[in-house]
């Protein structure tokens, strides 16, 4: 957790939770596990536990206490939407990102049907953003429930892109996000896979975000297509952000 972040589509990061499980594809070489795991056992470390579920409330209303306005992602060492995370904590998350309404927060979640479930029951500011990661067609159903979130930015996650998205329904959709897998046993990105979505995207007037190729390192292999940069953001950031 660090009000500085190296992930190139956020500035900071907050983990009001720990730990997660597997659900999919995406998660095999999940950078959070292999990160937390190097530190179970040590004592007194945050990952003492390594990437069992921990829920941090003394860290609740850290974002309240940084004044300078940016994007957060929340939850980068987690899921807020865990089966064992609480409806009751959930909501107390979504109210601190309601009363801080200087910055953006970025969610993002696998457990889409959860999500479904209870966002009648979470408060949805222009300020806080929801998406869900896809990183095949097979996983295409949790934009279908993104779909029916009342937030005025819904994102996809389409990282670690471990295979072709192309006729993925982006009706509703902002911002899409794409990426290749990095760390140990990392699985190639096609660049075919990027230009489909890419192309997508400019159709659908959706801002894309290319964040890298991955590697055996995340910028093994750079960040540029066609050799440019895509940093693009959903228009409504101006409006937030200032």
């Amino acid at each position: 957790m660090s009000d500085k972040s190296s992930i190139e589509w956020t500035d900071a990061t907050w983990n009001p939770v720990t730990g997660c499980t597997e659900v999919s594809p995406g998660c095999d070489h999940c950078y959070a596990r292999t990160f937390a795991e190097r530190f179970r056992g040590v004592p007194g470390h945050p990952y003492e536990q390594g990437f069992d579920l921990r829920l941090w409330p003394q860290r609740l209303e850290l974002p309240l206490s940084w004044k300078k306005p940016r994007r957060i992602f929340v939850n980068s060492m987690s899921d807020l939407f865990h089966k064992d995370i609480s409806d009751e904590y959930i909501e107390q998350v979504f109210d601190v990102m309601q009363r801080a309404d200087h910055h953006v927060f970025q969610v993002l979640t696998k457990r889409s049907a959860r999500l479904a479930k209870i966002a009648h029951k979470l408060p949805w500011a222009p300020h806080i953003w929801m998406g869900v990661s896809v990183e095949t067609l097979q996983y295409a159903w949790r934009v279908d429930h993104l779909r029916d979130v009342p937030t005025q930015v819904r994102f996809i996650s389409a990282e670690p892109l471990l295979g072709s998205l192309n006729g993925l329904n982006l009706a509703g959709i902002h911002w899409l996000i794409a990426g290749g897998e990095s760390g140990a046993g990392f699985r190639p990105c096609d660049p075919n896979w990027v230009h489909e979505l890419q192309a997508m995207c400019q159709i659908q007037d959706v801002s894309f975000f290319f964040k890298q190729w991955g590697g055996r390192i995340p910028k093994a292999y750079g960040r540029e297509l066609d050799g440019r940069t895509w940093d693009e953001y959903p228009i409504v950031e101006a409006n937030v952000l200032g």
